[in-house]
């Protein structure tokens, strides 16, 4: 159950950033982190409406999170050879019982406000290591604009839905390999 929770929330944390279809490409080279460009950033996710995108991001994936990790667990109990059915029955029980309480301790994480202002200023830095202060700037007009605007609308919903295909068609690949290596492992 750890492993489930900690690849949903590092999932969860990645979807957090948007994608920047469109933006300029990053520079080849780090620019000098500035004050200006610390402001710039700051100015950019004001356009992008980053912490009102991050907060209904976070509310899309709470409303997926137990079905997300119903399918995660079942996935691995079922996976795991060194059970027999009944213990799988057994071990799906509990999985069950346990669902509920981990999705709210889940929704509590995602809706605390200190996630979202420690997620935005730990981004900050990053932006201004692949940005100059102009680049920003220029990102910012874009952000500004109505198709800049209508992304932004759109980011949690596609994060919610791109995780989801994710899921879907990583999963499988996940589960065989991890029923490979416990096989291997339990060769003499």
């Amino acid at each position: 159950m750890k492993t489930i929770l900690l690849t949903l929330v590092a999932t969860a944390a990645l979807a957090g950033l948007p994608s920047f279809a469109g933006a300029a490409p990053a520079a080849p080279t780090a620019p000098a982190r500035s004050a200006e460009a610390d402001t710039a950033v700051k100015a950019m996710f004001e356009a992008m409406e980053m912490r009102r995108n991050m907060v209904a991001m976070y509310a899309e994936l709470q409303k997926t999170m137990p079905a997300m990790l119903q399918r995660q667990a079942v996935a691995m109990v079922q996976a795991d050879t060194r059970l027999d059915a009944a213990q799988k029955r057994q071990a799906l029980d509990r999985i069950e019982r346990m669902l509920p309480a981990m999705a709210e301790s889940i929704g509590r994480i995602l809706g605390d406000q200190a996630l979202v202002d420690e997620m935005i200023a730990a981004m900050v830095p990053l932006y201004t290591r692949h940005y100059t202060a102009e680049e920003i700037r220029q990102l910012t007009v874009f952000y500004s604009s109505p198709v800049g605007r209508k992304m932004m609308a759109l980011t949690p919903q596609l994060s919610t839905e791109g995780m989801a295909i994710g899921q879907r068609i990583m999963m499988p690949r996940i589960a065989r390999l991890m029923q490979d290596m416990v096989q291997d492992a339990q060769k003499p």
